[in-house]
Parts: structure tokens; sequence; C-alpha cells
């Protein structure tokens, strides 16, 4: 019996031994943080309660070190297109500017301009949106 019990471990020993090793998990994805600055109609000023934001975005970009922030400018759909999507890029570029007046470096900062594309809030052409009207700051640590 002692020698079955031996046979048995030196088996699992031996199978143990020429197993492959396992596979390191994956490293987790870097962790992303998302806000939303809204703007008044046919404006690409930043409200007070918009600084506020951006000034906590600010915070969050400078605590990464390889911090990346994309800025998605959207509006409503009042207006000609090709004018949203310039109103659009406006829009993104204020947030990119307030980032960089917070201490943002400005080269880790896109600038994307979607104008009626991505509307949060569905509406029909001419529909004056609030929700729509805004900038998606995207940080990716």
């Amino acid at each position: 019996m002692l020698k079955n019990l031996l046979a048995a471990v030196a088996v699992a020993l031996f199978l143990g031994a020429c197993a492959e090793p396992p596979t390191p998990a994956a490293p987790p994805p870097p962790p992303v943080r998302n806000f939303l600055v809204f703007f008044d109609f046919d404006r690409s000023t930043l409200t007070p309660r918009a600084m506020d934001i951006v000034k906590e975005a600010a915070n969050v970009a400078k605590s990464g070190q390889q911090a990346r922030v994309t800025c998605t400018g959207h509006t409503d759909t009042a207006g000609p297109a090709n004018y949203n999507m310039a109103l659009s890029l406006r829009r993104a570029n204020t947030v990119k500017n307030a980032l960089v007046a917070q201490g943002v470096a400005a080269t880790a900062i896109s600038v994307v301009g979607r104008g009626e594309e991505a509307l949060l809030v569905q509406t029909r052409d001419g529909v004056r949106e609030p929700q729509n009207r805004r900038v998606e700051i995207v940080i990716k640590m």
C-alpha cells in the first residue's frame, strides 16, 4: 500500500512538473474618467458651472503621469450641419484652452468635433436640445 501511495505521489509530482505554467492575467485596462461640459445655445463660452467641471477634469488629468485627454465637441440639430461642425470644434477648443490654463499639457489633449453626430438626446432636425450642446472630456490614465 505504501508503495502504491509513493507511486501516486511520484506520478502527481511528475505531471505537475510537466504542466505548462499558468498564463499570467492580462493587465487591467487603464482607468478612464469622463466629464460632460454643457453650453448655452449657439455659444462656445464656459459657464461658471462648466468651468468647475473643467477644473475637476484638469485635477484628474494632472494626477496621472501619462494622462491622455480627448475633448469631443457636440451640438444640437438647430442650424446648418457645417455651422454646427465648426461650433463643435470651437467648443472643444474652448475646453482644451481652459484645461491648459489649469495646468494640463497641451500636447496631452486632442480635440474632435462631431457637430450634430452622436446626439445624447435623439431629436429631429432643427431642434434645440440643451443636452446635445456639450463637450465630452475623456481622460485615460
